[in-house]
């Protein structure tokens, strides 16, 4: 208990006051393993008491000669010691003690910094997530529109003007009521930014002005633009400018109702470059086939060896038993001409 092998057989005379008592009698005090034991020190040495060397308590304050001790706190028994290499030992035990065993005062700097890592962990990892959700379900529809709207502009302005003719403009008209429900949002064919297909808040969807050239089916561009809406609703396009932006803007949105100017500038340059994120293969044919749309044009479009649309292609037909055409010939020709050549 003690591993101080030096002092196992350390002994010396002391002044001990049993409790209840008033007189101190003479012992011989002995260090044994894990006790304190005074002993008679007249006679045979037969032992008195034990004490606990884990309990002992030094009442006199370190350094005062004699110390006196206690076996435990609620007890006026009481021990006396003027032997300084006695007093020396208890006070490496005492301290050997302290080091190994439990600390309170430590256990509740340990609880108390845990609990601050969680907090940090809360304000750093799940707070912006919450106030991100929370400010994309309270932002009403005409506001979406106004963001999606305002991006628009600032893509217009890094993209160029977008494709604009009277019958190629009426013709995307008529594809946005055919394809978008609710006949709300907008589809806009640009020359050049959008590598393929973009979406922005308020259901605005970009596609470049390939896809209405380079294809002789209307299917394919029908094709994108669901793709694009079930994008959208895998990833909120108000929560991805949100996420990308961060936790004032959202504070900002939820207080204001507007995002500052910088930010959007700063997302409409960030869309031109991102990726097409992957959508759900399963979900996009429930969708293919609402809209009553053919996917396997647009599967093959995606991929001509078919290898990684299989699904998109082996659906056509099966679970997409109704289909109706698109765009009639003559809105497919004004659209393939939207971009003026």
């Amino acid at each position: 208990m003690t591993a101080l092998t030096e002092f196992e057989r350390l002994e010396a005379p002391g002044l001990w006051l049993p409790e209840g008592e008033s007189q101190r009698r003479s012992v011989i005090v002995s260090i044994g393993e894990a006790t304190l034991t005074l002993s008679e020190a007249r006679s045979d040495g037969r032992p008195l008491t034990h004490w606990s060397l884990p309990a002992i308590e030094r009442i006199t304050p370190d350094g005062e000669i004699p110390a006196r001790y206690r076996p435990a706190p609620d007890t006026d028994e009481e021990l006396e010691i003027e032997d300084e290499l006695m007093i020396e030992a208890i006070a490496r035990i005492r301290r050997a003690i302290e080091r190994v065993g439990p600390h309170p005062g430590r256990l509740r700097g340990a609880l108390f910094g845990l609990g601050a890592l969680a907090l940090i962990g809360i304000s750093v990892f799940w707070l912006p997530g919450a106030l991100i959700r929370q400010a994309v379900s309270i932002v009403p529809t005409v506001t979406r529109a106004e963001i999606g709207q305002e991006l628009l502009g600032r893509i217009k302005r890094l993209s160029g003007a977008p494709c604009d003719t009277v019958h190629g403009a009426r013709a995307l008209d008529r594809l946005k009521t055919r394809l978008i429900p609710g006949g709300g949002g907008q589809i806009v064919v640009v020359n050049s930014g959008v590598a393929i297909s973009q979406h922005l808040p308020g259901n605005i969807i970009l596609l470049n002005r390939a896809l209405v050239e380079d294809y002789e089916d209307p299917d394919v561009l029908a094709g994108y633009v669901l793709a694009e809406i079930e994008r959208a609703k895998e990833d909120d396009p108000l929560e991805r400018l949100l996420r990308e932006a961060g936790l004032m803007t959202s504070l900002r949105l939820m207080t204001t109702g507007h995002i500052p100017p910088d930010v959007l500038d700063a997302h409409a340059e960030s869309l031109l470059t991102a990726p097409m994120s992957p959508v759900s293969q399963p979900a996009l044919i429930a969708r293919f086939a609402a809209a009553q749309v053919h996917s396997a044009p647009y599967a093959y479009a995606r991929d001509i060896t078919g290898e990684s649309v299989l699904p998109l292609i082996e659906a056509d037909g099966v679970q997409i038993e109704t289909t109706r055409p698109v765009l009639s010939d003559g809105d497919w020709v004004a659209l393939q001409g939207v971009c003026g050549g």
